[in-house]
């Protein structure tokens, strides 16, 4: 079984134990508010786990927008040890998306790697604020800007000023040093 499929047992496994509290798919939910303008509902059930920083919605990517988790063993990208609290990270984010009553996103475009860019929402609260007070994760938003969201960047911007300093190194400079090349992806 490969990792992304034990993943996804693990989900639907604490998905039952929780008897499908986390799922925000009913007609209550449908019919709430959003907790950020253009945001929906995504019922977890669809969720697959990848990293701390993105997830499978329907089989299609995910990338969290303003943040940078450390990385997660991902041979298929060229990936092949995990970096330091990488899993750490990885089981944070699913931990709070499968405790949430409500998950949310609003996205923007795709990027280069054809991963759907968008915010996540916790009920109601934004999930890469709470990694970022956690330690857990490096704001980039300083380097991508704000990709449309100018009030969500200028919060994880104040997040991560708060936060403590991750005790990682970030994420883009550890890749540069331990991910090799593959022929599918760069």
């Amino acid at each position: 079984m490969t990792t992304m499929c034990h993943r996804y047992a693990h989900a639907v496994l604490a998905l039952a134990l929780l008897g499908g509290a986390a799922c925000s798919g009913d007609d209550a939910t449908a019919r709430r508010r959003a907790s950020y303008p253009g945001a929906k509902a995504v019922d977890v059930a669809r969720i697959e786990f990848d990293d701390g920083d993105t997830f499978l919605l329907d089989g299609k990517p995910i990338r969290f927008l303003g943040i940078d988790t450390p990385e997660v063993a991902g041979p298929d990208v060229g990936i092949f040890e995990d970096q330091p609290f990488g899993r750490a990270a990885a089981d944070s984010t699913r931990a709070l998306i499968l405790r949430a009553r409500v998950v949310e996103i609003a996205t923007d475009g795709l990027d280069r790697y054809q991963r759907r860019l968008a915010h996540i929402f916790v009920d109601g609260e934004l999930l890469a604020e709470k990694l970022l007070a956690m330690g857990l994760a490096y704001e980039n938003v300083s380097h991508f800007g704000d990709n449309g969201f100018p009030d969500l960047a200028d919060r994880i911007l104040r997040a991560a000023d708060a936060g403590p300093k991750p005790p990682f190194e970030p994420p883009h400079k550890w890749r540069k040093k331990h991910q090799r090349k593959t022929a599918t992806k760069p």
